[in-house]
């Protein structure tokens, strides 16, 4: 046994502004592996994670629900937490960055930055709506990249290329607030000198703290010279006022990884934990991040630079992961392809999410494909099929003629070694995080599990009697080495590991426990632990796109003779929407339910040179965001009038690539024409992304 070790470990906060996803949970599953198994192995180990409560979004949303910004975080806050609980997430102490801890943490180790001479001010040129009156943090700028040229990216990073910039390097910028072109003003903020830790820092990439692939994308940021980080932001902003700045905020980014140490010191508040003993210098306790790969400039460079300035340990290792795609696709919710972690809690047990993904979990940063029909076969065949198959094969047979006890030694000592031995090559999988290897050096070994048990044939031993002791004999070997996988797997299903422990009447397991055999005791009748996957049910996870409104109608105003008067759509201009009977265009109920009807505020609105019918507009549908949609409109309306009107969208329409760009989305209003035209009032207490019944 190897000495035991000191581990607190952590996962990217969750933004509190909507639920959580699959692309949240599979790294909150990855961390719960390794963090089981490493306190599966005997170490002292401790998870803990928080929300990430601050920041421009928050209070925006907040604003548009009505509620307070601290109403918003605390109910998403028993959401989180449940969900997480819901798939064994087996996290320590989960907090939330507008804590009093992390409060006290952000000014002490600001105050010990200023001090030491490491926080400057500077005035900066920033963009500023003029129309919603406040400054724009850097991903409520918009625009094309200044380096790729890849369209409609955020003011400080690419999602194509990768390159760090500030909002004033965007091309063609637009408000993602207001839909207007932000205009420029100084202000005066605070910065932490990043560049005075450049050498530590590259020490420290260079001695592991981050995986080699990781370690290649930093050479670029090193190469061009560490910038240092503008930490303040301007009122009004939701989040922690500078100690000595009135009206200056702490960026999000700031106090977001101090939330790591906040939520550890609760931790270490109701338990016999020491606080120091983690994060002094001199630590000798592992501290590990777990994060997606779209944060690595601020968990990577930043986060251990504040901690050094701080005089606090540096992370012992930040490991990433790629992205999750859909059957191929980004998360959409257009698509459907955006999965909340209760949607999929509604439908199916968390394990079987917690298997298909650790058995697709490498240590590298490969983007991970989550597709449902491999989903339902691999579950079928390897969780059903192969590994639970093993007990229920044998414990019949124990049960039925053994009186419910195991024999008092195995048929194959060498079988039961060979599967004790392979625990070191899967113990060390886990380790470096490569899990897919752990799962595929496991379902190895259970198909030499069912392999024997095919071999000995104990439903033909058992019509003779003289023969049920060899039948004895051949099931308690079939069900140690079942046994062995299962503690192999606890990390990954702890659930139906503890269900397999009860059912062979043991308390719990430790991983030295598969070197010992379990023989001359007694177990329960058993009960399944594991039911097969119907693949139209998981299927059923991807709700459908809506065909309906792409059905093919007349061109402009689509005339129906019901009262209601004609729906004017503007969308993908060569179709529109019938809510009512057209000659010759029937649908059905099912047809319409498909549809999603969404308030949605335009942000703005402007002609388009070459079109006669058309309006380009720009459209806030809440927690869908922000969308670009044509409507067919011009002859009835002036765009300055409608910006900030309340107007019905069809937001689940397949996006339709035309002359002028792409429509997003389809925009619906009703009347005889011209002016005439019902559209929602801003007073009729509608909210963007409502949905209309």
């Amino acid at each position: 046994m190897t000495q035991r070790r000191r581990i607190l470990v952590t996962s990217a906060l969750p933004y509190a502004n909507g639920p959580l996803h699959l692309g949240h949970i599979l790294e909150a599953i990855q961390t719960d592996i390794w963090v089981r198994f490493q306190k599966l192995r005997g170490h002292e180990c401790y998870y803990v994670c928080a929300d990430d409560t601050h920041g421009t979004p928050i209070m925006l949303k907040a604003q548009s629900e009505g509620i307070s910004a601290e109403q918003l975080i605390a109910q998403i806050n028993v959401e989180h937490q449940r969900d997480f609980k819901d798939m064994l997430i087996g996290m320590d102490n989960f907090g939330s960055t507008h804590s009093a801890e992390n409060r006290q943490f952000c000014d002490r180790m600001y105050l010990m930055h200023r001090d030491a001479g490491y926080i400057d001010r500077r005035m900066v040129r920033q963009a500023y709506d003029e129309s919603a009156k406040m400054f724009l943090p850097d991903r409520y700028v918009k625009g094309t990249c200044p380096v790729c040229a890849t369209p409609d990216q955020y003011g400080d990073s690419c999602e194509n290329c990768g390159s760090t910039y500030t909002p004033a390097d965007l091309k063609n910028p637009l408000s993602a607030v207001s839909g207007t072109i932000p205009v420029w003003r100084e202000s005066e903020h605070y910065f932490f000198k990043l560049s005075a830790f450049e050498q530590p820092l590259l020490n420290w990439v260079r001695n592991g703290g981050v995986q080699e692939s990781v370690a290649r994308k930093l050479d670029e940021w090193f190469s061009q010279g560490l910038r240092d980080w503008d930490i303040s932001r301007d009122a009004p902003y939701f989040g922690f006022e500078i100690p000595d700045a009135p009206l200056k905020y702490f960026y999000v980014w700031f106090d977001a990884p101090i939330g790591y140490l906040a939520s550890f010191a609760q931790l270490c508040e109701r338990s016999d934990l020491k606080f120091e003993e983690f994060f002094n210098a001199d630590s000798t306790a592992e501290l590990h991040h777990f994060i997606g790969k779209d944060i690595l400039y601020f968990h990577t460079l930043f986060w251990p630079a504040v901690l050094q300035a701080a005089a606090m340990r540096r992370p012992t290792s930040v490991h990433a992961h790629g992205f999750l795609t859909i059957n191929g696709q980004k998360m959409s919710k257009s698509r459907g392809t955006f999965i909340t972690a209760r949607r999929y809690l509604q439908n199916f047990p968390s394990e079987y999410l917690r298997y298909y993904f650790a058995a697709k979990l490498g240590s590298g940063i490969d983007d991970m494909d989550m597709n449902l029909d491999e989903f339902t076969t691999r579950l079928n065949s390897e969780i059903v099929g192969k590994l639970v198959n093993i007990a229920s094969r044998c414990a019949g047979f124990i049960t039925k003629n053994s009186a419910g006890r195991l024999a008092g030694n195995l048929e194959d000592q060498g079988l039961f070694d060979a599967f004790v031995a392979a625990g070191e090559n899967i113990a060390q999988a886990y380790e470096r995080r490569d899990m897919a290897s752990a799962v595929r050096d496991i379902m190895a070994l259970a198909d030499r599990a069912n392999q024997y048990v095919d071999s000995r044939k104990p439903w033909m031993l058992a019509k003779d009697a003289a023969k049920l002791p060899q039948v004895q004999l051949v099931c308690t070997q079939g069900l140690n080495l079942f046994r062995i996988l299962m503690i192999y797997l606890q990390p990954v299903l702890p659930q139906m590991a503890a269900r397999a422990a009860s059912f062979l009447q043991e308390s719990s397991w430790e991983w030295r426990d598969a070197a010992k055999p379990l023989l001359a005791s007694s177990i329960h009748p058993y009960e399944p632990l594991a039911v097969r996957l119907d693949p139209k049910a998981v299927q059923n996870l991807i709700e459908p796109e809506t065909a309906a409104a792409s059905a093919a109608l007349p061109t402009g105003a689509a005339r129906s003779a019901a009262a209601t008067g004609t729906v004017h759509a503007g969308a993908s201009s060569a179709t529109t929407l019938a809510a009512t009977s057209v000659e010759g265009n029937l649908i059905s109920i099912d047809d319409f339910s498909r549809i999603d009807l969404r308030v949605a505020k335009i942000l703005s609105a402007e002609l388009i040179a070459g079109a006669d019918k058309l309006l380009k507009l720009r459209v806030d549908l809440g927690e869908l965001g922000h969308r670009e949609i044509f409507a067919g409109i011009r002859a009835a309306y002036d765009p300055v009038s409608l910006v900030g009107r309340l107007v019905v969208v069809v937001a689940n329409l397949e996006p339709r690539k035309m002359r002028f760009g792409t429509s997003q989305g389809m925009m619906l209003a009703a009347g005889p024409g011209g002016k005439d035209i019902f559209a929602l009032s801003a007073d009729s207490g509608a909210t963007p992304g409502m949905r209309v019944k």
